[in-house]
């Protein structure tokens, strides 16, 4: 990466933006908005340069000082000449980081599901405290979590769970926990106290807009029909159940959670776009396969991205041999965190190492 072309680039872009925002009276409301955001995703990047550039600078004038002829000065230049240097491998890290591509979908709300896969009864449990862990996430890092879809079996378990989360920077944060999540303990339903593998699949997809998918309405198929609960029995004493099926990929989306036909479809529909874009996303993107399960794959317990051992208190993400000892503040949305942002740095520092 040229640093320096780089960083001329944006500075001069900030300097651009900067002289558009001055004169708001020239700019229709929805440019100004255009221009401030622009502009204030620009800034972060700009304060890292300048902190480079001057630590750069104050180099170079130390580095000039280090001919002195009186040794006493010239120990103490040279002890101050170490610790700028010690500061610049971050410092330029962190701007070659902020300097990274962006992924467009990273701004983007997302649309979580969670499935039970291999293991029945336990795996349906596992797939609630899933649920509920990234709830507790969202709610601690102030996004909004609504939950979309419930399925639940007879033990309170999730055979699937749906929710959208709206805040900042969200799919950025969650974009890495889409894959084969397994679990390894005794279960509830477990009479001689024998430890199983079980395993939940998680998708995180980034909410689409109308903007980003346009759905035919010749290309869907709608079916209403009753809600039905766990036990099977009727929720609803009117068709108020929808399910879409998009004719040309065969997604099928259903809902059910709400009384009124017209909001389950809306619902239905924010689910169908996302699942649509992702498609699309993934199908211009060699690194992921073609079909939306390749994010989850099958839910066998040998295809996973991540362990929680239970009778070792153990959290194991098998992506970047990353283990640590908090499943209980892991689960609680405590901890969680850590992993995300060690899976964060790792891609940062994989995409890094390719371009420089």
């Amino acid at each position: 990466m040229n640093l320096n072309s780089a960083f001329e680039h944006m500075l001069q872009r900030a300097r651009e933006l900067e002289m558009l925002i001055s004169k708001p009276s020239s700019l229709d409301s929805h440019a100004f908005q255009k221009i401030a955001l622009e502009l204030s995703e620009i800034t972060p990047v700009v304060n890292k340069i300048e902190n480079l550039k001057r630590a750069w600078a104050e180099l170079a004038d130390t580095l000039a000082l280090a001919d002195s002829k009186d040794a006493e000065m010239n120990k103490l230049v040279e002890i101050e000449i170490e610790k700028i240097k010690s500061r610049l491998p971050q410092l330029e890290r962190d701007v070659q980081v902020l300097l990274l591509p962006k992924d467009e979908a990273d701004k983007k709300n997302v649309i979580l599901e969670v499935r039970a896969a291999t293991g029945g009864n336990e795996a349906a449990l596992f797939a609630a405290e899933l649920f509920t862990m990234y709830q507790r996430y969202a709610q601690k890092s102030g996004w909004r979590f609504e939950v979309m879809n419930l399925s639940e079996n007879e033990l309170d378990g999730y055979k699937e769970a749906i929710a959208c989360i709206t805040g900042v920077g969200v799919y950025a944060y969650l974009k890495f926990e889409s894959g084969t999540h397994r679990v390894q303990r005794v279960p509830v339903t477990e009479n001689q106290g024998r430890i199983h593998t079980s395993a939940a699949t998680v998708a995180v997809l980034p909410e689409a807009e109308e903007i980003d998918v346009h759905i035919e309405e010749k290309d869907i198929r709608v079916d209403v029909y009753r809600s039905r609960g766990a036990g099977g029995q009727h929720v609803n004493t009117t068709d108020s159940a929808v399910r879409i099926t998009h004719i040309p990929t065969g997604v099928v989306v259903t809902q059910q959670d709400e009384k009124s036909q017209h909001k389950n479809r809306a619902k239905a529909m924010r689910i169908m776009r996302s699942r649509l874009y992702n498609i699309q996303r993934q199908a211009s993107d060699h690194a992921r396969a073609a079909h939306r399960k390749s994010q989850v794959g099958s839910g066998s317990r040998s295809e996973r991205i991540r362990t929680y051992n239970f009778p070792q208190s153990r959290v194991t993400d098998h992506r970047i041999n990353l283990t640590i000892y908090k499943l209980n503040q892991v689960i609680n949305g405590e901890a969680l965190n850590e992993v995300i942002e060690a899976l964060i740095s790792d891609d940062q520092a994989e995409r890094l190492a390719k371009i420089n």
